[in-house]
């Protein structure tokens, strides 16, 4: 028999999610100023339905991250075990530089610093992300001075090279991403001029 608060959690979950994607929606379009009205609005749902899931609009800004962060993270936890380490990393980069076409979230990463639900999925990602690059560089696939660091602050470079056209087509990060892996690649590799940084 179905228990009595399965809908009720269904619903509450369903409200969840139409919040966090009309938040986003809206401070993508209004920045920091959007209000929790104008989110319910967009959602749908009453002003108070925002307040009881997100009792703050900071609380809201770190779900939003929080979420995106963890699908990136899920997805280093998954790829960790193929079996060819070069093209799973690849794979990696290709998800987070299409996820950061389709969601900037540059003032939302900035406005959830130092939040502790945010830096716990992050170092989560950073976990993942380091097993994916320690079997990359083991297997030969990049080159050995390569450091998850390198790796982390790369993720969204081919999306912010082609930021720099009037109307890129679609796809075009991906030309950018192929560049970039190729210099990830050990074949004709000279020495880097700097250190690592540390992670981010």
């Amino acid at each position: 028999m179905t228990p009595p608060d399965r809908p009720v959690r269904a619903d509450a979950a369903r409200n969840r999610a139409l919040l966090l994607a009309a938040a986003e929606e809206e401070f993508a379009e209004r920045g920091p100023s959007a209000s929790v009205a104008d989110i319910a609005r967009r959602a749908g749902v009453a002003k108070g339905t925002v307040f009881r899931h997100f009792p703050t609009k900071e609380d809201l800004i770190a779900a939003i991250v929080s979420e995106h962060i963890a699908v990136l993270a899920a997805a280093a936890r998954r790829l960790a075990d193929s079996p060819d380490p070069g093209a799973a990393l690849l794979e990696f980069l290709t998800i987070a530089a299409d996820q950061r076409q389709r969601h900037d979230l540059t003032f939302l990463q900035s406005a959830s610093d130092g939040d502790p639900r945010v830096t716990e999925v992050r170092d989560a990602l950073h976990a993942n992300l380091e097993t994916l690059v320690d079997r990359a560089r083991t297997s030969g696939a990049i080159r050995a001075d390569i450091t998850e660091a390198d790796v982390f602050l790369m993720m969204c470079a081919p999306i912010h090279i082609v930021e720099n056209l009037p109307a890129p087509a679609p796809l075009l990060w991906q030309r950018y991403l192929a560049i970039i892996f190729d210099g990830l690649r050990p074949d004709g590799a000279h020495p880097l001029p700097q250190p690592a940084p540390a992670a981010p």
